[in-house]
């Protein structure tokens, strides 16, 4: 049984140096494996400032990925509940949207400007 596994060890390491001693990378292909694919460069510092605009769109995106998840069971209650429970915490859901909305509006995180190239 050892030398079973031991046999196959050596082939699995033989064929994964075979076929890295044989594939065609080159040196303009490092950058693949570099660990970023965000757009930073893998040899500069990691702590270099980004614009926040990144960071509030992904958080606004969380925010409604969130209170989707929220709505969802929402649905099958309407099945179970009058219409005027269901009209009540829909309405709740809403108002906590916008409320989320007008909050990320009044710290600027929605104030974007658009330029045309014309």
């Amino acid at each position: 049984m050892f030398f079973m596994s031991m046999l196959i060890f050596l082939i699995c390491n033989l064929m994964m140096m075979l076929a890295n001693i044989f594939s065609m990378k080159t040196f303009k292909d490092r950058e693949k494996n570099s660990p970023f694919e965000c757009g930073f460069d893998p040899k500069n510092s990691a702590r270099l400032p980004f614009s926040l605009q990144f960071f509030l769109i992904a958080i606004i995106f969380l925010i409604f990925d969130v209170e989707i998840t929220l709505i969802l069971p929402l649905i099958s209650t309407m099945k179970i509940s009058s219409f005027l429970s269901f009209s009540i915490l829909f309405n709740f859901f809403v108002l906590i949207l916008l409320l989320g909305l007008y909050h990320e509006w009044n710290k600027g995180a929605v104030n974007w400007k658009f330029e045309l190239n014309s």
